[in-house]
């Protein structure tokens, strides 16, 4: 008899989706026909089960266990024999072999059980795979399928995105998605592309800036020069590289194909040789059957393959119950092989939304630091602008009330002037409404506000009133309070120091680095840079890189790694889909120690092989040089695989997580 054990977790349902992703279209369980086969299997077996422990009649529970091998047996069967005649032993039909051969010697209950797992395991296989085909087609719909193409005398013509070419060119109006990657030719805007680059603050587009296709425009017209054809734009080379790693298969799954295949063959040729060579030489029929049904059960891996399902299937409900969702059970094993950690900045190591952390009034301006941000407050409340809403929230956050504001605007790129009690105030970058700026002549503009001294790391912003400048508000995107404790954690546990991979800009990412202990810092990377840095990674010295990270413009890394984690809060649904295990409760420092439970259950694996190994060594060369009986070579063959299995369970205790953690 012949046992495949798989186990496929999905990710929690429950989840904060970002605006700038489309929404969700999932699969539904039932809507697969090997969902609905597996049920089918599942509810005749269990019906059945209760009948038959009580001595009820066979015509009651017999029925029940044909509907069980049936409905969970057929698929793999017709695959089977497609396979051999395609001249293949799949693994598939020898199953379903060992589990007749089962039914033929009376162990009904045996084969019954063994058809429910093997079809409940290829019912998660495919939910798993329609799910990540959900998070791909939900990429595809962040980029629009028209766009607005203008001709060389201005009139304007809607078209399929497809059809655009290299130099159309294309009007962009506020709140629309850019349809492909370009320039901008004309007007001035502002794009939220956390999509792609991952920044958490939408970005100033001016003339001669880069856009990019499926990122949401913000409240400005835009003209821009196609650059990209449709189909090789940035968002549909992320989706590429996903589909991409998704069909390359990882090095224990291809070894595990050749194994059942030899194993399969091995089996079938060695249950052969023990039915027919006592045979020839006088043996009765039924006592040659006897022994090859008792060499079927004993020969079989099930004990082998629970050596290895029990401890990682218990790794992942004790992680689970700690905040971190491992998919699979190949997923946790494989996280235990990391040996470097390459991290995402925003979203990962901070927060992803800003936090005022410098309030500062200028000399001669009458204000303190309420008063200042009380008036920056005034003048931002009717702005929808990130930044805005994070002074009026820090304002409120003080008990303050800001005053009323009056004849707001808001320029895009540059920011916003409002009427004050009777004061013009502005808030927004230097040199704009007449502002004086000498004391921040050293700064950089981004996001169309202020960008303090190279040091700084943030963002800052000048509040003027009536043209003079009174004071400066410093905006941070806040680091996590526990991402330096996870940076320790993954530099011991991997014995490398983390690396930082980000789209951020190379200050922002570098205050970041610096305030976690990371010192090999990667900024201003697009999704394929870190793909390519991750290969690098794992390229140079055969490393296996551990990448976590939470957007879209993450998941080709993910996808990338050897194993991939995704911050689980704010994650887009492509990076939770991607990665192979999910920090629901974005707690970093359940990283290091997922790792740590995983090399835990590695080491139980390999005690339970040589527990399974033994034991089925000895069974068989009883079965073959003696007599062993078939209740006894049952029960010596279940009960190894009852010790491992308990063994395995190990780790379910509350005492595996804390010597995880440290």
């Amino acid at each position: 008899m012949v046992c495949r054990v798989s186990a496929t977790l999905a990710p929690s349902p429950v989840r904060r989706t970002p605006p700038s992703t489309a929404p969700r279209r999932r699969t539904r369980v039932l809507a697969l026909p090997e969902a609905r086969w597996a049920l089918a299997s599942t509810v005749a077996f269990l019906i059945a089960f209760p009948l038959d422990l009580a001595g009820a009649s066979a015509w009651l529970y017999g029925p029940l266990y044909v509907v069980a091998y049936a409905a969970g047996g057929w698929e793999p069967a017709l695959e089977g024999l497609r396979a051999l005649r395609e001249k293949s032993l799949d693994v598939d039909l020898l199953m379903i072999v060992a589990a007749l051969g089962a039914a033929a010697i009376g162990q009904v209950l045996d084969g019954a059980l063994l058809i429910v797992i093997f079809a409940t395991s290829g019912a998660l296989e495919a939910l798993a795979t329609a799910r990540t085909a959900d998070s791909v087609r939900g990429l595809l719909d962040l980029a629009p399928t028209t766009a607005t193409r203008l001709s060389l005398d201005g009139t304007e013509e809607t078209v399929p995105t497809d059809r655009l070419a290299v130099g159309d060119t294309v009007l962009v109006r506020p709140g629309e998605r850019i349809g492909a990657d370009g320039r901008v030719l004309d007007g001035e805007s502002e794009a939220d592309q956390a999509t792609i680059t991952g920044e958490p603050l939408p970005v100033p587009k001016a003339p001669g800036d880069e856009v990019f296709a499926g990122t949401l425009n913000g409240n400005g017209a835009l003209r821009v020069r196609v650059e990209r054809d449709p189909a090789d734009s940035v968002i549909a080379r992320i989706v590429g590289l996903v589909e991409e790693a998704s069909r390359t298969k990882a090095p224990t799954q291809l070894f595990i194909e050749k194994v059942e295949q030899r194993y399969a063959v091995g089996v079938v040729v060695a249950t052969l040789a023990v039915f027919g060579i006592p045979l020839t030489f006088g043996e009765d029929l039924t006592e040659a059957l006897l022994r090859a049904m008792t060499f079927m059960i004993v020969a079989s891996p099930c004990a082998v393959v629970l050596a290895t399902m029990p401890p990682l299937l218990s790794a992942i409900a004790n992680a689970g119950r700690h905040g971190v969702l491992v998919k699979s059970a190949v997923a946790m094993e494989r996280l235990g092989e990391v040996d470097v950690a390459a991290l995402d900045k925003t979203g990962t190591l901070t927060e992803g939304t800003p936090e005022v952390t410098a309030v500062r009034p200028l000399p001669g301006s009458g204000l303190d630091e309420d008063g200042l941000l009380a008036l920056a407050a005034a003048a931002e409340h009717p702005s929808e602008h990130p930044l805005a809403r994070t002074v009026v929230a820090a304002a409120g956050a003080r008990g303050l009330r800001p005053a009323a504001a009056e004849e707001f605007v808001a320029t895009p790129g540059r920011g916003v002037r409002a009427t004050v009690e009777g004061a013009v105030v502005t808030v927004g970058r230097p040199g704009e409404h007449g502002a004086r700026d000498g004391e921040v002549l050293d700064g950089d503009v981004t996001g169309g506000y202020l960008v303090g001294p190279q040091d700084s790391g943030g963002t800052t912003v000048l509040v003027a009133r009536d043209g003079v400048a009174v004071g400066l508000l410093t905006l941070t995107d806040r680091v996590r309070h526990d991402a330096s404790a996870a940076v320790a954690g993954l530099t011991a546990v991997t014995g490398t120091a983390p690396v930082l991979l980000t789209g951020d800009n190379p200050r922002t990412a570098a205050r970041v680095a610096a305030d976690t202990g990371i010192t090999d810092v990667r900024a201003g990377l697009l999704p394929q840079d870190k793909v390519t840095a991750v290969r690098e990674l794992q390229g140079g010295e055969g490393r296996k890189v551990l990448f976590v990270g939470d957007g879209v413009n993450d998941a080709p890394a993910l996808a990338a790694a050897h194993s991939g984690v995704a911050m689980g809060r704010a994650g887009s649904d492509l990076a939770l889909e991607t990665a192979d295990a999910v920090v629901v409760r974005d707690e970093l420092v359940a990283i290091p120690a997922v790792v740590r439970l995983s090399r835990a259950a590695r080491r139980l694996v390999v005690q339970n092989l040589v527990i399974a190994g033994v034991c089925i060594a000895v069974l068989v060369v009883w079965d073959l040089v003696g007599h062993l009986p078939l209740p006894l070579g049952v029960a010596g063959h279940e009960g190894s695989t009852v010790i491992v299995g308990l063994n395995g369970l190990r780790l379910l205790r509350e005492s595996a997580w804390r010597r995880a953690v440290g």
